[in-house]
């Protein structure tokens, strides 16, 4: 389906624009690893915007939320992404080319034909674009979702579905205008490279384009290789051995002390000596490792050695800060000073609201040492980002700001874009404000099911606008995104103490629309190296928001509805796929923050309150990395650390595990420092591919064996099939404290 905007403007293309131009050495990308995979030609010619894109990108956005939808209720969650449909969707789009009639229709002065010519790897782009908003980790994640989830199955409130809706579709249209307003800030500069982006890149080359004989396998062959490798194995881990996803051998060689499986436990414990042979486990919280430049892996390794293997242990074994060890030194649940789980329903008023009567009766409320500590991380975390982008980024942010860029060195991607028209400002302010005036309307109409009043609403917009700026310098030159969700939650905490809902929809508008904006920052990225048209991005977006965010909603309506005790741990039979640990997560944090609040954890008086100082001391930790940098200019390697991301070495702990995140560093030291220092070309053909293989040859396999066997109730049972044999990881080691399943600690 063409339109006049779907290409660009005619004029004689540069040398650079033609399919077998050269950029000069100036214009090249200064970024190497871009300058490596990224096209440096462009073809304006091009269909962008055709009835195949549309087809199949709005086929490949539907199919892609409902599954993810779908999987993220269960113990395992796996995300699928939009690579699976980047493959399936090419020899559908060539047989489409062969087969469709050329004949040429006119409607209202729009031509279009239904085959304009060969697949071609613009409309691939378009609809990979699609794909991406239905995807858990783009557009139409479950974030959302998951609140709406902790609404309806664990405080058992009736949402209406028009209310859900609204939430769902505002936060992500609300993000898409915050990135329409920062695009100048983290899209156009050179420095803002989204490393992420270059395994889509690599892998719509490998499949369009030619390799010059060389030796070895082309990128394609590589491709198909290893997708059938990692296709055929993940039979192994997904479901004839699971013990493959975490190897825990020290829990086998002292299977009765609870000490040394509290040390061993990859599910329960510090994973130390465990590994994992499961590219899911490896990638499941952080993203591929292939694709997180080295500098950015070893600033996660530092903070992660120093948090599981010093400070964690430390502070468990030697101090028993926080009366730890009453409780396991790894969990999300929440417990009684007792050691055993906390019933939040004996505290609950049947408008959700706290009953401090009954929780003065009942007692306070306690945490694992590592998730307690893991809240203390995010404090200081939020703080350094700040001062981390004021320091080293906030000159160009500032000059940017007044525009003093405008003759600026473009590199040849910058110069190729200038050819297409650009998206004006006005499009997405007026999304940000239909966005926003839903938002308050909503507050109004179902004031008692939200719980969050209008001046909360506009509360959570400014906090969003204020952090989504820094957040994004970080992750588009680190691929690492600082969260904040623990400071959202932490101020309406304070503010609107004992209202959970409120809590959660306050998280959602003013940390939530951040990820959804940084998603679409990424993909206008994509869109950028790619050379597509701005106004195709444009569209390919806000369409496939709308449609991901209905479907999204509906599906979870539908198995809310329809699997009896969805996300009840207690309620659900043991070997239940459906324990949701994603939104366990959220619906602890709901009580935490907003149930109990803050500040009777917190504040004068709460076991937790020197937590707070972590503010302070994250805000200061980046001030003497910039002054080394200042004294020691030629020393390249003082503004590579980063804070924030030495932070994220102990972020999203839980749901994630220590084993997820070393098994993580390590694959990502191998490729990304040996490979890429001694093995240069093989890097620069082959890793970005391997990284989209074993995605989607991973993701092939988990969806088929679910359809084919987990949902028939076609499991085995076996040795290897149980978790990592650390039965005693999840015990507390305090004296006297009784905790079924468990021996007393002596």
């Amino acid at each position: 389906m063409a339109s006049k905007d779907e290409t660009t403007t005619h004029h004689h293309p540069t040398d650079a624009e033609k399919p077998n131009g050269q950029p000069s050495p100036e214009d090249r990308c200064s970024v190497e690893e871009v300058a490596l995979v990224v096209p440096e030609t462009d073809d304006p010619s091009l269909p962008v915007m055709t009835f195949r894109a549309w087809f199949l990108g709005l086929t490949s956005c539907t199919l892609l939320i409902f599954l993810n939808t779908f999987f993220i209720y269960r113990t395992q969650p796996l995300t699928i992404s939009a690579i699976l449909m980047q493959i399936a969707v090419l020899p559908i789009g060539k047989f489409m080319a062969a087969t469709l009639p050329t004949k040429k229709y006119e409607v209202l002065g729009w031509s279009f034909s239904l085959n304009p010519g060969p697949f071609n790897m613009k409309e691939h782009v378009i609809i990979t674009v699609f794909a991406n908003c239905g995807v858990s980790i783009g557009g139409g994640d479950a974030y959302s979702i998951g609140a709406i989830t902790v609404m309806k199955a664990y405080y058992k409130q009736s949402l209406n579905f028009l209310c859900g809706l609204l939430i769902v579709l505002t936060t992500q249209l609300l993000g898409y205008g915050w990135a329409g307003m920062l695009r100048k800030y983290l899209v156009d500069p050179v420095e803002m490279w989204w490393p992420s982006n270059l395994a889509q890149v690599s892998l719509f080359r490998a499949l369009h384009e030619k390799d010059p004989k060389t030796k070895g396998l082309t990128r394609m062959q590589f491709f198909l290789v290893f997708l059938a490798a990692s296709f055929a194995y993940y039979t192994f881990p997904g479901y004839l051995f699971p013990i493959l996803t975490f190897f825990s051998w020290v829990c086998w060689a002292w299977p009765h002390s609870i000490t040394a499986q509290q040390i061993g436990s990859g599910y329960h414990g510090l994973g130390v000596g465990a590994f994992t042979l499961d590219w899911a486990g490896i990638s499941a919280y952080h993203g591929s490792p292939l694709v997180t430049p080295w500098f950015s892996i070893l600033n996660v390794g530092v903070g992660f050695i120093m948090f599981i293997y010093i400070i964690v242990p430390l502070c468990y074994w030697k101090f028993n800060t926080f009366d730890a060890q009453k409780f396991p030194i790894f969990s999300s649940q929440l417990f009684t000073s007792s050691g055993h789980t906390y019933d939040t329903d004996k505290i609950l008023t049947p408008q959700y609201d706290l009953n401090v009567a009954a929780y003065n009766s009942y007692g306070k409320l306690y945490l694992s040492p590592l998730f307690a500590l893991s809240i203390g991380s995010g404090f200081a975390r939020f703080t350094a980002t700040l001062t981390h982008v004021a320091l080293f980024h906030g000159s160009d942010i500032w000059k940017q700001s007044r525009s003093a860029m405008k003759n600026a060195k473009l590199d040849i991607h910058s110069k190729l874009m200038k050819s297409y028209k650009q998206v004006p400002q006005c499009w997405f302010l007026v999304l940000l404000m239909v966005s926003i005036a839903l938002s308050l309307l909503m507050s109004f109409v179902w004031k008692e099911d939200v719980q969050l009043p209008w001046w909360g609403m506009l509360f959570a917009f400014a906090l969003a606008w204020i952090v989504t700026l820094p957040i994004g310098v970080i992750q588009a030159t680190t691929n690492q995104q600082p969260g904040y969700d623990i400071i959202a939650q932490f101020i309406i905490g304070y503010v609107l103490p004992g209202k959970p809902i409120a809590n959660l929809l306050f998280k959602i508008y003013g940390r939530i629309s951040t990820i959804h904006a940084l998603s679409f920052l990424s993909d206008l990225k994509l869109g950028h190296y790619m050379k597509i048209p701005p106004r195709c991005m444009y569209t390919a977006q806000l369409v496939g928001t709308l449609v991901s965010g209905t479907v999204n909603l509906a599906v979870a309506w539908w198995m809310l509805g329809s699997i009896e005790n969805l996300c009840d741990v207690e309620a659900l039979h043991p070997d239940s796929p459906w324990t949701c640990p994603k939104f366990r997560v959220t619906f602890d944090s709901s009580v935490i923050w907003g149930l109990i609040g803050p500040e009777r954890l917190f504040g004068h008086g709460g076991l937790y309150r020197n937590l707070v100082w972590l503010f302070l001391v994250g805000a200061f930790l980046p001030v003497p990395v910039w002054i080394l940098s200042k004294i020691f200019p030629d020393k390249k390697w003082i503004p590579l650390i980063n804070i924030p991301v030495i932070s994220y070495g102990f972020a999203g702990m839980p749901p994630a595990t220590p084993a997820n995140i070393a098994s993580w560093l390590i694959t990502g030291t191998i490729f990304n420092y040996f490979v890429f220092k001694y093995r240069k070309e093989w890097w620069k053909k082959y890793n970005y591919v391997l990284s989209a293989a074993l995605d989607a040859g991973t993701a092939f396999m988990g969806v088929l064996l679910f359809f084919a066997l987990q949902n028939e109730g076609r499991n085995l049972k076996w040795w290897g099939t149980e978790l990592d044999h650390c039965p005693l990881a999840t015990c507390p080691t305090a004296p006297g404290i009784m905790v079924e399943g468990c021996p007393i600690y002596k």
